[in-house]
C-alpha cells in the first residue's frame, strides 16, 4: 500500500508547493513597479499630458494640423483627444514596448529563469502572472494619459461644448462620454501591441529586436494605412481603432469602422498571446545559452498572424459593399455640405443674426478632384469645392463659398476657406463683443468610408 500511495502523495505535495497565480502576479507586478524606468513612465503619463494641455492653452498658436487641435482654446475636452491622436501614433507603441516587450526578455538577460521556476514550479503560471502584471501596468499608463489630459484641459479652458466632425455642437456631458469611449476603444489596439510585445519577448529572448517589435510594427502599419489601398485591407489591419475613434464625433456616429477596428485588434491580441504562451511553455529552461526560438518563431508566430490578416481582409470585404478607397465624390460633397450647414448656424449665432435651420439653408457642395483631370475619388490635397446655400424666404442661391480640401486615406479632411472674405476668407469675426474665431475659415470633417447604414 505504501508503494502505491507514495507517487500520489508526492504529486500532491508538489502541487501544494506551487505558487498560486494571484501570489505570482503580485510578485511580478512588484518587480515591474520597482524598476526605475517603469516608475518614470507612470509619473510622466500622469503629469506630462496635463502640463502640455495647460501649456497649449496659454499659447496664441494651436496644433491645428492635429484632429481637434484647433478647438483647444474653446473647450477642455479637445485636450484629451489631441493627446489620444499623439498616443496612438507614438506614445502607446513605445510604452507597450518598454513594458510587455521586456517582461520575459529581462529574465533571459539576468539568467533568473531557473530560480523563478524553482519558486513557482509552473511555466504556465509564470506566463499568466507576467502577462497580467504587464497588462496592469499598461492600463495604468493609458489611464494616466487619459485622466491627466482631461483634467489639464478642464482646468485650463473649462467644461465647454465641442464642435464635432460634422460641425454639430456637442454638449459637455455628451462630449465627456464620447471622449471616454474613444479612449476605451484605443485599448483594443494597445492590447494587440502589448501581445505582439509578449510574443517578441518570448520568441527572441534577450535580443533587442523583441523590445523594438511593437513600435516597429506600429510604424509599419501606419505607413501601410497611408497607402492607397482598398478600404477592406486598411480596416483589416490591427491599429485601425487608433484612427476610427473619430467616427464617434459625428451624428449619426460612424460605428462600423470603429467596431471593425476593435474586433480586428482584439483578434490579434488573442492570437499573439496564445502563440507566445505556446512558445513559452515549450521552451528549454535548462539551456542557459537559450536565445530565442529562431526559425520556429517564424512558423509559430508570423504565419498564423499572416493567415489571420487574410481572413479578416476577406471578412471585411464580404461584410461591406464598399470598394476602392471608400472616398467618392458624392460622399465628399454630402459630408462637406453637412459640416458647412452646422458651422454656418454657429457663425450666425456669433454674429447675432436671425437663427436659421439646416433645412432652410439647403446647403449643397460641388467638388472636383484635380480639376476633373483624374478619377473623382480617393485621398489627396487637390479637392476643390464650392458650397452654395439659401437664406430663408429666398428661392435662388444667395451665397457661395470656396474651399480647398485635403483628404487623408482614413476619410478625415481639412477644409481651408478660400473666400469670400466675409464668409470664410479670414480667421476672425468682428462681433459686437469683440473678435471671435471664424468657424467657417478652417474646419475638420469626416467622410464615412463604409456604405453600411
Amino acid at each position: 500500500m505504501t508503494t502505491t500511495t507514495a507517487p500520489a502523495t508526492g504529486h500532491a505535495d508538489d502541487s501544494a508547493r506551487r505558487v498560486p497565480v494571484p501570489r505570482a502576479y503580485r510578485f511580478e507586478l512588484m518587480k515591474l513597479i520597482s524598476q526605475w524606468r517603469i516608475r518614470l513612465l507612470v509619473c510622466a503619463c500622469w503629469i506630462v499630458p496635463a502640463l502640455f494641455v495647460v501649456g497649449v492653452g496659454q499659447q496664441s498658436t494651436l496644433p491645428s494640423d492635429t484632429l481637434f487641435g484647433r478647438w483647444m482654446h474653446a473647450t477642455g475636452w479637445a485636450g484629451p483627444l489631441v493627446i489620444l491622436g499623439f498616443a496612438g501614433t507614438w506614445a502607446l507603441p513605445l510604452l507597450t514596448s518598454v513594458v510587455a516587450g521586456d517582461v520575459f526578455a529581462s529574465e533571459d538577460r539576468l539568467g533568473t529563469w531557473r530560480h523563478l521556476l524553482v519558486a513557482v514550479r509552473s511555466p504556465a503560471r509564470i506566463f499568466v502572472a507576467k502577462s497580467l502584471a504587464a497588462l496592469t501596468v499598461i492600463l495604468l499608463l493609458v489611464a494616466g494619459l487619459a485622466c491627466s489630459s482631461a483634467v489639464g484641459g478642464l482646468l485650463a479652458v473649462g467644461d465647454q461644448p465641442l464642435v464635432g466632425l460634422d460641425g454639430h455642437l456637442l454638449s459637455p456631458g455628451g462630449t465627456a462620454l464620447k471622449v471616454l469611449l474613444a479612449w476605451t476603444a484605443a485599448l483594443a489596439p494597445t492590447l494587440s501591441l502589448a501581445a505582439i510585445g509578449l510574443l517578441g519577448s518570448v520568441a527572441l529572448g534577450r535580443s533587442p529586436v523583441g523590445l523594438l517589435l511593437p513600435p516597429v510594427f506600429a510604424l509599419a502599419v501606419s505607413v501601410i494605412q497611408m497607402l492607397p489601398l482598398p478600404v477592406s485591407v486598411r480596416l483589416a489591419l490591427p491599429g485601425y481603432a487608433f484612427i476610427s475613434w473619430n467616427g464617434l464625433f459625428t451624428s449619426p456616429a460612424q460605428l462600423a469602422p470603429l467596431l471593425t477596428g476593435v474586433a480586428v485588434s482584439l483578434a490579434w491580441a488573442v492570437l499573439s498571446t496564445a502563440l507566445a504562451y505556446a512558445l513559452f511553455v515549450r521552451r528549454d529552461f535548462t539551456n542557459p545559452a537559450y536565445d530565442g526560438c529562431g526559425r520556429r518563431a517564424l512558423a509559430l508566430g508570423v504565419l498564423p498572424l499572416a493567415a489571420l490578416t487574410a481572413v479578416t481582409v476577406g471578412a471585411v470585404a464580404v461584410a461591406t459593399p464598399s470598394t476602392g478607397s471608400g472616398i467618392t465624390q458624392d460622399k465628399v460633397q454630402k459630408s462637406l455640405a453637412t459640416v458647412f450647414a452646422h458651422l454656418y448656424r454657429l457663425q450666425t449665432r456669433e454674429l447675432h443674426r436671425p437663427a436659421v435651420t439646416e433645412e432652410q439653408l439647403g446647403a449643397t457642395a460641388a467638388c472636383r478632384k484635380s480639376d476633373g483631370q483624374a478619377a473623382q475619388e480617393g485621398a489627396g490635397n487637390d479637392w476643390r469645392c464650392v458650397v452654395s446655400w439659401h437664406l430663408p424666404g429666398v428661392k435662388a442661391v444667395t451665397g457661395t463659398a470656396v474651399y480647398q480640401l485635403d483628404i487623408t486615406s482614413d476619410g478625415r479632411f481639412t477644409a481651408d476657406g478660400d473666400g469670400p472674405k466675409e464668409v470664410n476668407g479670414y480667421f476672425l469675426l468682428r462681433t459686437s463683443t469683440g473678435d471671435a474665431p471664424n468657424p467657417l475659415w478652417q474646419f475638420d470633417g469626416s467622410v464615412e468610408l463604409l456604405d453600411i447604414h
